[in-house]
């Protein structure tokens, strides 16, 4: 499970500070800082980025603005961001609204404000609204990764990386190649947002990766996956298991 990767746009170095160590202190992870806008745009283009807590006035000038208007015009480029300012112009404001941030606000920061507005960028930016609403372990899920509230922060896994998911009622059980993890999340939103050439269900209570799969058996019902984990699938899905042409 690794860390939501945070870019941090700040040039006032006790504030960009003060931001890093809440982050982290909270299981965030900050790639870096930029104090600039051109710095912004060569680091959001070079790392892995999953969210920007980007600051309006760089320098004397509204760069951070400039900043969310050039990212929002490259095609797949965009990732969640968050204007933080200590700007109460009226106009500033309504420049900034139409970029489209997923929350404007006003420093001094507040650390479970901001915690709290991390949580819901992610949720609208991947369209899921109010997944983390409750005191349960929850979970956004993207193209390529899964975002899951882990006491007060959030984690990611790669897609990639799943064996198998078992369910049981409300709840499912995610197995990776490297830890498990259980996350309250029902089997028909799960089927609805992950990849289903990737991910095949098998039985009702278990969803393969298809390229964990490393051999079946028709005999006895059995699939066996990476690390040596043996699921059964039951007739229902036996023909989506004929089709398999990864099986070895």
């Amino acid at each position: 499970m690794d860390q939501i990767n945070i870019l941090i746009i700040e040039d006032n170095p006790e504030i960009s500070s003060e931001l890093k160590e809440t982050l982290e202190k909270n299981g965030y992870q900050v790639l870096a800082i930029a104090e600039t806008y051109q710095e912004a745009l060569t680091l959001f283009y070079k790392l892995p980025v999953d969210l920007v807590i980007v600051d309006i006035f760089l320098g004397e000038n509204p760069e951070g603005i400039t900043f969310a208007e050039t990212i929002s015009t490259v095609p797949n480029s965009l990732k969640p961001f968050i204007f933080l300012t200590g700007s109460k112009d009226r106009s500033i404001f309504e420049r900034a609204k139409l970029t489209k941030p997923f929350r404007y606000l006003l420093k001094p920061f507040n650390e479970l404000e901001l915690l709290y507005v991390i949580e819901m960028a992610i949720e609208k930016f991947y369209e899921q609204p109010n997944v983390f609403a409750g005191n349960q372990e929850n979970t956004v899920i993207s193209d390529d990764f899964l975002f899951v509230k882990k006491k007060d922060s959030l984690k990611k896994v790669q897609l990639s990386t799943i064996i198998y998911i078992e369910v049981e009622n409300r709840y499912c059980t995610i197995v990776t190649e490297k830890e498990s993890f259980v996350i309250q999340i029902s089997l028909s939103k799960i089927l609805k947002y992950i990849n289903n050439t990737i991910f095949k269900q098998v039985h009702r209570k278990f969803v393969v990766n298809l390229g964990m799969v490393e051999e079946f058996s028709l005999t006895d019902h059995s699939i066996t996956l990476r690390k040596n984990h043996i699921l059964s699938f039951s007739d229902k899905y036996k023909d989506t298991i004929k089709k398999f042409d990864i099986l070895k």
